[in-house]
């Protein structure tokens, strides 16, 4: 392979890297859920993306580890993973409705008392959470062609999210020239008010006058 074969891959793998940064598909987080109360995460998706979250309770000094409450509800308030009592899980869906959905953990009652509990969140969407070991046995592929594949979902992956962020700034313009439309109208109301209250005033304070023999 030529030195233009050797930049062309060059440029192939700094693009997959860079757009991967592009997509918001990775997150890891620690979380400190405390003995009384709800501590949740929350993270705005679009219609149709694979998100795949995996949750640990990180063990303490104290003799009794506790257990947690998991709850994850979509932006319509449906459940979509619910478990009580547990150290460890993974949830597992596929999203109907864009916007945003929300992970809750809490402290189970019977673990109440022993202090704040630890928890290790990792989680992933989009095309972090594409399984890309079985794509890879399944179509028999590796090295660069496992990559171009990974670059292909990554393309896809920001031009899916490029169109979604057009479709919300036209409804956001949508609601905005409606509502200056209705403070417009709404301006040109309380004009037509305060003319036509300020002209019954003057009118009745001339027939009040007329009738006192003023004027």
């Amino acid at each position: 392979m030529g030195n233009r074969g050797v930049s062309t891959l060059l440029l192939l793998f700094c693009f997959f890297f860079f757009s991967i940064n592009l997509v918001p598909s990775a997150l890891a987080i620690w979380l400190t859920v405390p003995t009384s109360g709800t501590k949740c995460v929350s993270e705005e998706i679009q219609h149709n993306v694979v998100v795949l979250a995996d949750y640990v309770v990180i063990p303490s000094d104290h003799s009794q580890n506790p257990t947690i409450a998991v709850k994850v509800t979509s932006p319509y308030g449906n459940n979509l993973h619910h478990m009580e009592n547990t150290t460890h899980g993974n949830i597992a869906f596929t999203t109907q409705e864009a916007g945003n959905y929300l992970a809750c953990f809490w402290v189970d009652s019977h673990s109440q008392g022993g202090g704040e509990v630890n928890v290790n969140l990792d989680w992933r969407i989009g095309i972090a959470a594409k399984d890309w070991d079985s794509v890879a046995r399944k179509e028999k592929i590796e090295g660069v062609e496992l990559e171009l594949r990974k670059l292909e979902g990554a393309v896809e992956a920001i031009h899916e999210n490029l169109l979604y962020l057009k479709g919300r700034e036209a409804e956001m313009r949508v609601v905005s020239e409606k509502t200056n439309a209705r403070v417009a109208w709404f301006s040109i109301m309380s004009l037509g008010i305060c003319i036509t209250v300020s002209g019954l005033q003057l009118w009745y304070l001339k027939r009040f006058f007329q009738k006192k023999k003023l004027i």
